[in-house]
């Protein structure tokens, strides 16, 4: 079953800034690594006849992209923190799709990456939003038109500017499909004023001439807990990031082995290193009331740090953060779903989340993540329970 699209991507850089830096820092640090990543289908999405050959038609092609002159100078100019040796390795990098596996059986879908981390690292979001727009163009789901989703995205920048909040659009990974995404960053950029202040995806920020947003996911915690232990993940991570990033890139995401946990290495070294931290999961006034008194006890007036929320927002739920945090601390919004794929039709829940991690060659290691939220758990369930033993997780 053969697509329509020409290209399943239209760049390269159409994907999250973060997968590039932290591919970047992988070059730098862990270049033998192998990694091995698991698509998970939390929707428990039934997928038709023949989805699988057609996303491995998409999959082979994605072989066809390459870093353009113009891209690389795009990124050498507003991304100075990416060096010249990173930036040429980036500029000769192909997706491998044999790296990819693809099974369909029934209407259940399995998908798999497995080779060296520096490589396979790209792979997930366009996997991810690959997945999402063939599923609504092989169910022939019918999606608003392009006018609704202007409106709809109006409204919503009409409320960002009138709470004052600053707002990045988040949302490739699940999107109904690139042209819905384009359509809300150029709205975005066209009416959302100072509160709209770039995009996690880089092509598209380059389009639209705004700023790619961005820093490490949960893999990076994830990778580090595998390799040197589940309570020197996050203080090593953190190490690590400031190795690469000198002061650069300066937000850490809290959530990866529980927020209670992180804050507990968070100490006045890395408090005063880092501009902020990245709220993902559990409650989010909870957890920027804990941020606040966290920095307060080390010293820190948190006026001059700020918090990124980023966990399944619309604008009800920024209204309600806002109200509660604003002028306590600095605060932005990572907006995804509910900016590109709030087209009249149910969002699929996906995720592809790193899963194994492998050494010197030697036995592959499991790898988990421990949520503030129980249902967002993933990894090995021998794992998990090690995981909160050794952590003291309840």
């Amino acid at each position: 079953m053969k697509t329509e699209m020409p290209l399943p991507s239209p760049s390269i850089l159409d994907n999250d800034f973060y997968k590039f830096t932290m591919q970047c820092a992988v070059v730098q640090l862990f270049p033998d690594v192998k990694a091995r990543y698991t698509f998970i289908n939390r929707g428990a999405h039934e997928f038709p006849d023949g989805f699988g050959a057609a996303l491995r038609d998409l999959v082979d092609r994605m072989a066809e992209l390459k870093l353009a002159p113009e891209e690389h100078r795009y990124l050498s100019k507003n991304c100075p923190y990416l060096n010249a040796a990173y930036l040429d390795l980036l500029a000769g990098y192909r997706y491998d799709p044999s790296e990819v596996c693809i099974e369909q059986t029934g209407t259940a879908l399995e998908v798999s990456v497995e080779g060296h981390w520096f490589r396979t690292i790209l792979w997930e979001v366009p996997l991810l939003f690959l997945i999402s727009e063939l599923y609504y163009r092989l169910t022939r789901q019918q999606r608003d038109s392009d006018e609704q989703v202007i409106r709809n995205t109006i409204e919503k920048t009409t409320i960002y500017k009138e709470l004052d909040v600053p707002v990045a659009e988040f949302g490739t990974r699940r999107r109904h499909s690139y042209e819905v995404q384009r359509l809300v960053v150029d709205t975005l950029t066209a009416h959302g004023g100072k509160s709209f202040v770039g995009t996690s995806n880089v092509h598209l920020a380059m389009c639209a001439r705004t700023k790619p947003i961005g820093t490490h996911a949960h893999e990076w915690f994830m990778f580090h807990a595998a390799k040197y232990g589940f309570t020197m993940a996050n203080a090593l991570s953190l190490e690590h990031w400031t190795d690469v990033y000198r002061g650069d890139l300066g937000v850490a995401l809290s959530d990866t082995y529980t927020n209670d946990v992180f804050f507990e290495q968070f100490d006045k070294k890395f408090a005063k290193l880092f501009d902020g931290v990245r709220h993902d999961s559990g409650d989010p006034i909870a957890y920027s009331e804990k941020v606040i008194a966290h920095y307060k006890k080390l010293g820190i007036n948190p006026a001059y740090k700020f918090i990124i929320f980023s966990d399944g927002l619309n604008t009800g739920r920024v209204a309600e953060i806002t109200h509660a945090a604003k002028g306590k601390i600095g605060i932005s919004f990572g907006i995804g779903t509910n900016l590109t794929n709030d087209v009249g039709l149910k969002p699929m829940n996906i995720v592809m989340k790193l899963t194994a991690v492998q050494f010197d060659g030697k036995r592959w290691v499991s790898t988990v993540k421990l949520s503030d939220e129980p249902g967002k758990h993933t990894g090995d369930p021998g794992m998990i329970r090690l995981a909160k033993e050794v952590l003291g997780i309840e």
